[in-house]
């Protein structure tokens, strides 16, 4: 009888341990795996600023009209097309903005950004902060057409088409 009462409670044993293992399992959902977070393939940090009235309405180097409100910025060699997601590094805020122009050329500057764009990530009132740009993808190309005129631009190289 003493020996059927202490098997009878070992089935505990087993039990307990497979609720503790299983509880400090990993967790390999898909938000949380590794693999799946995507890292970028374009990254930089530099000073950013804005430009915005006095060149609102004008040709930007993508062929488009420059709208200050709009979510858009200029660098110097992303392909234009581009998507990147700007996030200001005192902040926190971060935006998504399509480039569409070329600069800044004042100073050590990374990226202009638009009106808009700057007021997203807070930055607009002092001009200027300390960003990161990163792009999941970068645009092979970009197709620019005027009229008959169609170039399609590689970095800098253009070529017209046909």
């Amino acid at each position: 009888m003493c020996l059927v009462k202490s098997l009878y409670g070992l089935w505990r044993v087993p039990l307990l341990a497979t609720v503790m293992l299983y509880g400090c399992s990993t967790d390999l959902s898909p938000e949380r795996s590794p693999k799946t977070q995507k890292q970028p393939i374009f990254e930089q940090k530099g000073k950013a600023s804005w430009y915005g009235p006095g060149f609102h309405g004008k040709e930007t180097a993508s062929g488009e009209t420059y709208n200050q409100n709009k979510l858009t910025a200029a660098h110097r060699t992303l392909p234009l097309g581009t998507e990147v997601e700007v996030t200001n590094l005192k902040s926190g805020k971060s935006v998504k903005v399509e480039i569409n122009d070329r600069g800044p050329y004042v100073g050590n500057r990374v990226i202009d950004l638009s009106r808009a764009a700057a007021q997203e990530i807070g930055m607009k009132e002092k001009g200027l902060a300390t960003v990161k740009i990163e792009a999941d993808s970068v645009r092979k190309k970009s197709r620019r057409c005027h009229g008959s005129k169609c170039e399609i631009q590689r970095g800098r190289e253009k070529e017209n088409c046909p």
